[in-house]
């Protein structure tokens, strides 16, 4: 009976100790702010997809997941690790993640490419590890893999011409990045997201009923901050959404314009559900 259980506990922790092997800590960005000096960085589009990281084997979430794409998506990655989006598109965010949660390979995965935007392990300066992509893929052309473009920005009005065209383009913001910048896990000022607006995640905490048109659904929800701060979020919904909420506990994301002295956010409106991928 004890070597049963001593078995159990090594194919446990085997199990526990796979989950944290695959774990990655990531470079994430901070927000950008009218201070914020950024001549001479480097700007590309943030696409709104589903963070992954390719590790020269396997395709994984930001929480160490493993992904399921079929071989083909995966043909001529490198043996080195990358850094990306799996995107499908500008306003495909639901989509792409439906796509990636399915625990099989499927075809709605060759409707998805992976837009590489750091190569974490090959140190020294961001140029240099993005031209080491850059490189790869222009000698092992991939159907689902591609660099995203960087360009330089000289000051914040050329920034703002650029999110302006972003945006009604359909995209969601800017990243803006130190050129000379090392690669360090955790929050950085050497990455920034640009946005016209912010957004904040927070737990849903109760469904308010609607009136009028919206009378028998959801009229908003009753949210709580990190801060606990609790507000409601009336606008941003489908019909479908209004008619399903996000279930009580869910984690959502909204947009917002700054807070209040009060800590409450101004004009919220409902993005999504989090997905924990």
């Amino acid at each position: 009976m004890l070597r049963i259980v001593f078995c159990l506990l090594l194919v446990l922790g085997g199990c526990f100790h796979g989950v944290r092997a695959g774990a990655v800590e990531i470079m994430l960005p901070r927000v950008y702010e009218e201070y914020s000096i950024i001549a001479g960085w480097l700007v590309s589009e943030k696409l709104d997809g589903v963070r992954g990281y390719w590790d020269g084997e396997t395709l994984r979430s930001k929480n160490g997941l493993p992904f399921h794409p079929p071989a083909e998506f995966l043909k001529n990655f490198p043996d080195f690790a990358l850094e990306g989006e799996i995107w499908g598109g500008r306003g495909t965010f639901e989509r792409t993640a439906g796509a990636v949660k399915r625990q099989e390979p499927h075809n709605g995965w060759l409707e998805l490419k992976f837009a590489v935007f750091d190569v974490p392990e090959a140190g020294g300066p961001f140029v240099l590890r993005i031209q080491k992509a850059v490189d790869w893929f222009a000698a092992h052309p991939a159907d689902y893999a591609f660099v995203i473009p960087q360009k330089p920005v000289q000051d914040k009005d050329e920034l703002q011409e650029e999110l302006l065209r972003v945006e009604k383009l359909g995209g969601e913001g800017l990243i803006v990045r130190n050129p000379d910048a090392f690669y360090i896990t955790g929050r950085s000022s050497d990455i920034l997201k640009v946005k016209s607006y912010r957004d904040t995640e927070a737990t849903v905490v109760a469904h308010l009923p609607g009136k009028g048109r919206n009378s028998g659904r959801l009229g908003a929800l009753l949210v709580e901050l990190p801060d606990g701060t609790r507000c409601r979020i009336g606008t941003g919904f489908t019909d479908e959404q209004r008619t399903n909420p996000p279930p009580i506990g869910a984690t959502i994301t909204f947009k917002h314009h700054g807070f209040y002295r009060s800590g409450l956010p101004k004009f919220p409106v409902f993005l999504r559900i989090r997905e924990e991928l």
